[in-house]
């Protein structure tokens, strides 16, 4: 199990993961060592790529050019990356299914043989998405995108077994991680860079037409983002008098410092009056003086050096950005435009080359069929003395008959095929004798037996892993071995398009030979056999097509469309007016921060329940809402999850996690909240045709993401008279329908967000949110980086006169949204100029919190109580006290009964 752990990658080697081609198995190192291994690869990087400054000492070219000619270095770099991921890869399919077919009892070990997998599958992905984004050749990243995408859908399929296993949501891998030797950032999912690399066009074109509509609408969207509160005069007036007061305080006490200087300036020439007269007592006391300040700096600078060669401190000019990062930029986005590139000239070499075989080989390859067709009729009629029929369109045709096979082969087939009829015809007689009846007991015995294997754990059958295997395959058997010396530019290789093409143009010329060979073969059982067609079989076909194209259409008539006459722009630009399209804030899921939980495995065995921490939820974002969205392939066979729950207090960034979704899959953003759609399309019909048209667009320009916010509105158990004119209610019963209706093709996805679930219907709720994610409030090592990172990126500046261990230790409760504003209300424009004379400190930070409310823990516990609720969560409940459960789905009937009979009597 441990093989592939040595070609990990690393955390930072995000461009150049030398690292893992050099297979270093040791966990990361602090980070001034990862920053030195970056910072080496990207100079190597600048040296070998630069199209300005080449070894050979030509003049600058056009982009490609200049690229192609540093290019050799680093298709090797990569194409060993490649090699030892699919060899990996390779041996993982060999193990999977040897260790997964066995039933198994013992959970422990079922979910560390899955967990084990899961991370090597992880490890694999991260370095199949680098390699296929940095590789340049057109036909080399097809195939490895094919097994990219097996490989992401097996992640989900596991993540689906760990699930159904634990009970839980939330995994927790320390014991496996450290067995590997990995470090957990390296179990971190990233997002593929080709998901809005392919269709970055369509997205800006989109953004365009969408402020467009804004703009002509007069919606402006600043107002939108940041909406200004309107203050009273009074309110006003008194701000002015404390400024003015304070003002005047500040100019008085400038004036009384200036008298007191003075005065104490005449006191101390009183005093001193007489002349020093021992030269060498003041040159002593300059020295000590001297010394000490000189000692206290030596002191510093070496305590300074001892805590950044520990890692406990950044080094200097760490946060600066370096020529070799910036050199590097250039050559990605050379690397981008050769890809382009290249991509175009496959796709018209395909067309080419199709064509230049068609009028080269065409001819030979259609003579050759039908020499081999007449050769099966002749052989057909001498082994059993009539013509054999021809296969229809719909069965393929003559291809099922010569499918990688020759003439020889097809012979031995008929006769086989012969002798099997007549042992069937044997076997069916006998048959037909009386076989005892089972007695009672034995029916009472294979049922016990069925009970034992039920009871027994076994991996259901995977959708992705032929696709995977199909894909090592064709690695082995074109590119594991071929000599690619030739190829300097890593351009398309034209003998492997003529051999797909081969097979394209003859299974086109194959359906005209057919129908050629269809009326040969009747002219010939006309002429030796005098047989003829009965047209009363062919009119009994027709008339059973007939019957099910007539049925087909009854099927259709009940889907309608309401808006038939209308185009999808004009949809979309009335969602746009109504404000039920809105533009997604630009926010990535890697500006969601936070850290691992280094405790799950040990709470968990002391029968500790953890709270997840926020990268937890992150990856959970990750797997159910950003892969399925951003890869068509990966949607329609992976694990369907058509609705997600995000539950939380405020201020833990559950909208954030919306806009991050739709900002790194390019989905389009439906915005279907109670307070949104009040007054909007009233009535059932205008509901009605509120949702198809959502749902029309949606699919037309999938991915999209619909948002329900406070979501638990939609499931009141008793609607507040203050909202009751709203209608808060409105989607309820719709919703089930809708999902209903959703299909594994449409790459649409419902997000609600709530920060009071409890007031909501349970049952109802549970059914329409597939997947229920609780986001908590941050931990210690969460609120550690937050501050650090959140101070840095307002333009603080982190000294040690800050404490932002003591930050992190006093704010407990408080969620990230309170730690944003406090951060944006001190680092003002004045605080941030005077940062030089006067660094932070952790009591400006801790005066301006005071004033906000945390998450008290009675809070925290209510959703806690609440999750239990759920259906997954009295599954976890019971597995942790011993239960079943099948004990939880009866106690579930049995409520759901008692429940209905008390509506009932009321």
């Amino acid at each position: 199990m441990g093989q592939y752990s040595g070609a990990s990658q690393p955390q930072q080697s995000h461009h150049h993961p030398k690292a893992l081609v050099e297979g270093h198995t040791q966990p990361l190192l602090p980070r001034q060592g990862v920053d030195k291994r970056v910072i080496l690869v990207c100079s190597l990087a600048s040296s070998l790529f630069n199209p300005l400054t080449q070894l050979t000492g030509m003049r600058a070219e056009s982009p490609a050019g200049a690229f192609h000619r540093a290019q050799p270095p680093r298709p090797q770099m990569y194409n060993k990356m490649w090699h030892q991921t699919q060899e990996a890869l390779g041996a993982l399919l060999d193990k999977e299914p040897q260790k997964m077919v066995e039933p198994q009892r013992n959970q422990v070990f079922i979910f560390q043989t899955l967990a084990t997998f899961y991370i090597k599958y992880v490890q694999i992905f991260r370095n199949l998405e680098n390699v296929y984004d940095q590789i340049v050749h057109p036909q080399k990243r097809i195939l490895i995108r094919k097994v990219l995408d097996g490989v992401m859908g097996r992640i989900l399929e596991l993540k689906n077994e760990m699930v159904e296993l634990e009970l839980t949501e939330f995994h927790y891998f320390d014991d496996i991680l450290q067995d590997l030797k990995l470090a957990p950032q390296q179990l971190d999912i990233p997002i593929p860079k080709y998901f809005l690399k392919e269709k970055l066009e369509v997205i800006k074109g989109r953004e365009k037409i969408l402020a467009q509509i804004l703009a002509d609408s007069g919606i402006d969207t600043s107002e939108m983002k940041f909406p200004v509160k309107s203050m009273p005069f009074d309110q006003a007036v008194k701000l002015i008098q404390i400024a003015e007061r304070a003002r005047q305080g500040r100019l008085r006490a400038l004036f009384m410092k200036q008298i007191y200087l003075q005065e104490y300036r005449a006191k101390q020439s009183k005093t001193l009056g007489k002349k020093v007269t021992d030269a060498w007592a003041a040159a002593l006391c300059i020295q000590k003086v001297w010394r000490r300040f000189h000692q206290c700096k030596k002191t510093e600078k070496l305590r300074e050096e001892e805590m950044i060669f520990l890692g406990m401190n950044p080094p200097p000019l760490f946060n600066e950005v370096s020529a070799t990062v910036i050199q590097a930029e250039k050559v990605d986005r050379l690397r981008n435009e050769v890809q382009m590139k290249h991509e175009e000239d496959y796709r018209e070499a395909l067309v080419t080359i199709k064509n230049d075989l068609k009028l080269i080989e065409g001819l030979d390859i259609k003579e050759n069929l039908q020499d081999q067709i007449r050769h099966w009729f002749i052989e057909c009629r001498n082994l059993t003395g009539t013509f054999p029929d021809y296969p229809d369109i719909e069965e393929g045709g003559s291809a099922i008959i010569f499918s990688n096979k020759t003439v020889q082969q097809v012979i031995e087939d008929i006769i086989a095929n012969q002798e099997e009829e007549e042992k069937n015809e044997k076997k069916k007689k006998k048959k037909k004798e009386k076989q005892p009846k089972k007695t009672k007991r034995q029916k009472k015995g294979t049922k016990e037996k069925n009970k034992e294997e039920d009871e027994k754990w076994k991996m259901s059958p995977s959708l992705f892993l032929p696709a995977m295997k199909e894909g090592c395959n064709a690695y082995k058997e074109i590119w594991m071995n071929k000599d690619e010396s030739w190829n300097f530019s890593q351009d398309f290789d034209p003998e492997l398009i003529k051999e797909e093409k081969r097979k394209e143009l003859e299974s086109e010329i194959r359906v005209q030979v057919d129908e050629l060979m269809r009326q040969e073969l009747k002219n010939l059982k006309l002429a030796v056999d005098r047989e003829r067609e009965h047209p009363a079989k062919v009119g009994k076909k027709k008339k059973k097509k007939g019957k099910k194209g007539k049925k087909k259409e009854k099927k259709t008539k009940k889907d309608k469309d309401l808006t038939a006459d209308r185009t999808i722009e004009s949809l979309y630009k009335e969602l746009v007016e109504e404000g039920l399209l809105i533009q997604a804030l630009k926010v990535n899921l890697s500006d969601y921060i936070g850290e691992y939980s280094y405790l799950g495995t040990t709470l968990r065995q002391v029968s500790i329940e953890p709270m997840p921490s926020l990268l937890d939820v992150r990856q959970l974002i990750t797997l159910y809402g950003i892969w399925p969205l951003g890869s068509a392939a990966v949607h329609e066979k992976a694990p369907l999850v058509k609705s997600l729950l995000l539950a939380g207090p405020s201020g833990v960034g559950k909208k954030m996690l919306v806009h991050a979704i739709c900002t790194e899959t390019g989905a389009n953003l439906f915005n279907l909240s109670s307070s949104n759609i009040a007054g909007k399309y009233p009535g059932k019909n205008g509901l009605q045709m509120m949702l198809h048209a959502v749902f029309k667009v949606a699919r037309q320009l999938q991915p999209s993401v619909v948002w329900i916010e406070d979501t638990e509105k939609t499931f009141y158990k008793k609607v507040p008279n203050a909202e009751k004119t709203n209608e808060p209610k409105r989607l309820k019963r719709h919703l089930l329908q809708i999902l209903k209706l959703l299909k594994p093709d449409d790459r649409i996805l419902i997000v609600g967000t709530t920060r009071r679930p409890f007031d909501a219907e349970l049952q109802p709720f549970c059914r329409v949110y597939q997947k229920i994610i609780l986001v908590p409030r941050p931990d210690y090592a969460s609120r550690y980086v937050l501050w650090k990172q959140i101070i840095e990126r307002n333009g603080g500046v982190l000294t040690s006169a800050l404490n932002v261990s003591c930050l992190a230790k006093v704010t407990d409760g408080f969620t990230q949204g309170h730690i944003v504003k406090v951060v944006k209300a001190v680092l003002t424009d004045q605080r941030i100029r005077r940062q030089i004379h006067k660094p932070l400190t952790a009591v400006e930070f801790i005066t301006a919190i005071t004033s906000m409310d945390p998450v008290y823990k009675e809070e925290e516990e209510s959703f806690k109580n609440w999750y239990a609720k759920t259906p997954l969560g009295k599954k976890r409940a019971l597995a942790i006290t011993g239960g079943s459960t099948e004990k939880a789905k009866d106690k579930g009937k049995r409520k759901e009964k008692k429940e209905k009979r008390a509506k009932k009597k009321k």
